[in-house]
């Protein structure tokens, strides 16, 4: 792709789907207007069909909405259940103009909205309709009729029990992309079984190499199996897109939540194959040596590294033991036998100095020093802040969030020149961020505009309850 950084097939169609979608050439997406929101995405052009709820699906579809895509969210008439997850936020941090197209009756009018919803929902638009009624379905079949990808998290068969599964919708759209994502696969003894992402991460294998020695496993902070189950969906469904767009032919993607987490065992399952020892936990000391792990330190945590063997003298100087120089410590196996002796020598110097302190020492010796960034030290870290990856939404006057941003960079050439460097205030480059939608706010302007229904024909949806 011109004046970009990625290479490939990938580049290539982007390049190719850029001028067949927008009628120019791929530069032309530098030249976009800056301001977010305004700007032009990768996927400007590709419409979505968003049949999702709760975590794993939504982020899939912000992930294409961010890109550009037009991603039409459907909600039932009462919306989204994150929407009501807390923390809740106000909805006077949303745009006014936003607050100001509310519709009176809509149920979340002047009540607070999820953060969890607000962030995985961005860019996208909120049509309100009923898959219960008939009419609903035929809305949903038509909107799969005229939209390149579709993306449904619900149980495995509900959707062929709507109506709505591919061998349907793709009688009348032989390209569809369908991206189905469930707990355990849309097939199997197990497809039709609940999980909550406890259930998820615990049966995928992950809580069993997670925690302390002799202690119950943990779950994990963060829900990572269906925000990674999220991600697989996303880059499946690029690689569908692409195949349909060249070859007219759609796919239907099946995506287990589970079978995610069993793929990133790191290589504990490997482990087990070759030799039927099981990965025992290690908790904050990695691989069950010492420093190779989570430390406290002054004011909260920080991850040493202390690796490779050459470098080991060089953590005896910044910390100034001269103790931790002996040979006996000199390798993996020396440090994991004498773990407790070398994690006693460290733990002095690490409690006196500051996290960002030990952090720049051990990085300005060449060992893999980190540390535990609280959620403030992520807002004033100097690397994302000089990256511009912070994305502000909502009214600066009444006070916006800051959202993360684009997870990947579009570099562009500077001055005809190879060398790959950021152009000034093109930080989101071919990524579109606005606040996340109010319940129903593009329903008239979804059915009008895409399927051509009226103002008369969409008051009588909605007194029907059709449309919520």
């Amino acid at each position: 792709m011109r004046n970009c950084n990625w290479q490939g097939p990938m580049a290539q169609w982007l390049s190719r789907h850029w001028s067949r979608r927008t009628g120019g050439p791929a530069a032309e997406l530098v030249n976009q207007p800056s301001n977010i929101g305004e700007a032009a995405g990768l996927l400007e052009g590709v419409k979505v069909l968003d049949l999702t709820h709760y975590l794993a699906g939504p982020y899939c579809t912000k992930l294409l909405s961010s890109l550009g895509a037009e991603v039409v969210k459907v909600e039932r008439p009462g919306g989204d259940p994150m929407r009501r997850f807390g923390p809740l936020v106000s909805t006077m941090t949303l745009r006014q103009a936003e607050v100001q197209t509310r519709d009176s009756s809509d149920p979340d009018d002047g009540n607070d909205a999820g953060a969890w919803f607000l962030y995985l929902n961005t860019s996208k638009k909120s049509l309100t309709l009923d898959l219960k009624s008939d009419k609903g379905r035929d809305i949903a079949r038509q909107l799969a009729a005229s939209s390149d990808i579709v993306v449904e998290n619900f149980a495995p068969g509900a959707m062929n029990k709507l109506g709505l599964g591919y061998e349907e919708l793709r009688k009348t759209n032989p390209a569809l992309v369908m991206t189905s994502i469930s707990n355990y696969g849309q097939t199997g003894p197990y497809r039709d079984w609940k999980a909550t992402e406890i259930n998820l991460y615990a049966a995928g294998g992950l809580m069993n190499i997670t925690g302390e020695p002799d202690m119950p496993p943990l779950k994990e902070g963060a829900p990572l199996a269906q925000l990674g189950a999220g991600q697989v969906a996303f880059a499946a469904t690029m690689g569908a897109l692409m195949y349909a767009e060249e070859t007219g032919e759609g796919q239907h993607i099946d995506v287990s939540i589970a079978e995610y987490a069993t793929n990133i065992l790191e290589n504990a399952l490997m482990q087990y194959s070759y030799s039927g020892i099981e990965f025992t936990r290690v908790g904050n000391r990695g691989y069950g040596r010492a420093a190779w792990g989570i430390y406290p330190c002054q004011d909260g945590y920080v991850g040493i590294i202390a690796g490779p063997d050459t470098r080991w003298p060089a953590v005896a100087e910044i910390m100034e033991r001269e103790e931790l120089a002996d040979p006996r410590f000199e390798s993996r196996n020396g440090r994991m036998i004498n773990a407790d002796e070398v994690d006693a020598l460290m733990l002095p110097w690490l409690l006196d100095h500051d996290k960002v302190d030990i952090f720049k020492a051990g990085q300005d010796r060449g060992l893999g020093f980190a540390y535990v960034a609280t959620m403030q030290d992520i807002l004033d870290m100097e690397q994302l802040n000089a990256r511009d990856y912070f994305v502000e939404l909502g009214d600066p006057d009444q006070g916006g969030l800051m959202y993360p941003g684009a997870p990947m960079k579009l570099f562009i050439n500077g001055d005809g020149d190879r060398s790959l460097s950021p152009r000034p205030g093109k930080g989101q480059v071919g990524w579109v961020y606005r606040s996340a939608p109010s319940l129903g706010q593009h329903t008239e302007e979804t059915l009008s505009g895409r399927l051509g229904i009226n103002e008369s024909e969409i008051s009588g949806l909605r007194s029907l309850g059709v449309l919520g």
